[in-house]
Order: C-alpha cells, then structure tokens, then sequence
C-alpha cells in the first residue's frame, strides 16, 4: 500500500472488486468491528481513514505486492499473515488470485484510550504499519474474533471487545508489568463490580464503564477481575444471564422471549444456546 499523504487522497474506497461473506454490523460491537471478505484478484486501493485496520489473510497462499507509508513489499501471502493499516495512512495492493482476508478495524480514539491507559514505559504509543506479521498472538485474536462472526450465536460484546484490546495491546507493543506476583480486586472493589453487572445485566455493558467503576485501565481490569473471579469478566456476565433467566423461568408469569430480553441477551434463541452450554437443559426443559 503507497501513502500520499501530502494532499487528501481522491480515491475510490476498495476500488477492486470485494464481497462481504460475513459482518459483526448486528453484534452491537462498539468502537471496532470485523468482516470476512471476498477479495477479487487485481489492483485495489485504500484511502486514508480514521480507523486502524488489520487485514488477516485467509486460505490458499495469493502473491501479492503492497504499498504503504512509503514501503514496499512483494511476497506470498499465506493463510494467518496479517498487514497492519494505521489510522490516517492510504495505500494500495495487488493480489495474483482472489482471496478471503478477516478485516479487522479499531477506531482511533478506542485505540488511544486503550494504550494510554496502560502507562507502560517504553510502550510506543501508537500503531505502526507492518506487512505480512506473523505474530502468534495476534493470530490467536484474529481467529477468535472470526468465529464469534461465524457462530450462530455470537458470545457477549464484552468477549469482542475484550480480544479487540488485547490485539492493540499487542500491536501497540505495549506489555502488561509481571512480577509474578498474584493480584486481584480488593473486596470492595469486586463487590463494587459484581453490584453494578447484576443490576444493569438488562443492558449494554462495556469493559470501559467497568473499569471505571473502580478507577482502573481497561487492561488492567480485565486481568484483575478474572484473578478474583477465577473467569473472564465476558463469561460471569454470561453465566449471571443464564442463572437469572432460570430464576424466572421457575417463577413463571412470562414468556421465555421476555426473559431473554429482560436479562440482556439478544433474543429467545440466544438465551436458549447458553443455557443449554452452560446448564446443559433448554428453557423448555427448565419450566418443565
């Protein structure tokens, strides 16, 4: 991909031919988002915009040859090898055969409030451009956030945005202290947290919001909250959802689709999904 960054590109978005197979647009993510895509073979190019982008490629190896930020790279493009698109930088790429490639994109300010919170010396504080990293990783990240695209059920928004910050964690190259020391909440803190989830589990909730709560950076808090926890803060959400909406159901006096929506989860079908995971019975079986 080549920049131009002297004057605002005048370039058409994508100006090769790409389908989208698969989007997280209903998901509810916030501030980042991901879409499997169907690239033809050919030249494409990509303005300058105000989002950072990861392109992981996907399947049978393509040649390809890239210009970005005054780099130029021509290699084989083999299936988990990710090009690396900062915010603000425009470029273009050509690719010998169609291919699949995982779009992956984060806004600027979810980016910078992330690296910013973390205060580690020696971070470089921003994203750099990169062609063809092979980060095992960011690897692992990247497919994870490709089967919550692919599920039929999507987990929580927590779980997407909890892999999105711990992918600009590691591209940032910034790296959480470890002494090896076992560290978690305070009990006024855990409390704190646990209070607030179990009376807004009807909604939205964001590790941001959470964090907050108890006057810690995002990544931070999300390491802290699973030491004390003993699971991910996405998966106690979930798990609280499911017991909540048994509690209900044994109560009677509403429908399994009120539940669902009265205990945050999309829809009926989703509520049954996790309770049949975690419960191993359906909401039928339970009010039987």
């Amino acid at each position: 991909m080549q920049a131009m960054n002297a004057v605002p590109p005048v370039l058409v978005p994508h100006s090769g031919a790409r389908e989208s197979l698969l989007s997280s647009a209903s998901l509810g993510w916030s501030g980042f988002g991901a879409e499997l895509l169907g690239i033809s073979a050919g030249m494409h190019r990509l303005p300058a915009i105000a989002e950072h982008r990861v392109g992981v490629h996907v399947g049978a190896p393509v040649r390809a040859v890239c210009r970005c930020d005054g780099q130029r790279a021509a290699r084989i493009q083999a299936h988990g090898d990710a090009d690396v698109v900062p915010a603000g930088v425009d470029g273009e790429w050509s690719d010998d055969a169609s291919c699949t490639v995982l779009r992956i994109w984060f806004a600027d300010n979810f980016v910078r409030a992330t690296v910013d919170q973390l205060g580690v010396r020696g971070a470089q504080q921003h994203i750099r451009p990169q062609f063809q990293l092979r980060d095992a990783r960011v690897q692992h990240l990247a497919w994870a956030m490709r089967a919550e695209l692919e599920a039929e059920h999507a987990s929580d928004p927590l779980y997407a945005e909890s892999l999105c910050t711990a992918m600009i964690v590691r591209l940032a190259g910034a790296a959480m202290p470890d002494d090896g020391k076992r560290r978690t909440l305070s009990t006024r803190a855990a409390a704190r947290v646990i209070d607030y989830i179990e009376a807004h589990l009807d909604e939205r909730l964001t590790l941001t919001a959470l964090a907050a709560l108890v006057e810690l950076s995002v990544p931070h808090f999300k390491v802290l909250f699973r030491e004390t926890m003993g699971m991910p803060l996405h998966r106690h959400v979930v798990q609280r959802r499911v017991e909540r909406a048994r509690e209900l159901l044994l109560q009677g006096g509403s429908s399994a689709s009120q539940i669902a929506l009265e205990v945050g989860f999309a829809h009926q079908s989703h509520m049954a999904h996790w309770m049949k995971r975690l419960l191993g019975v359906t909401p039928r079986e339970i009010v039987r």
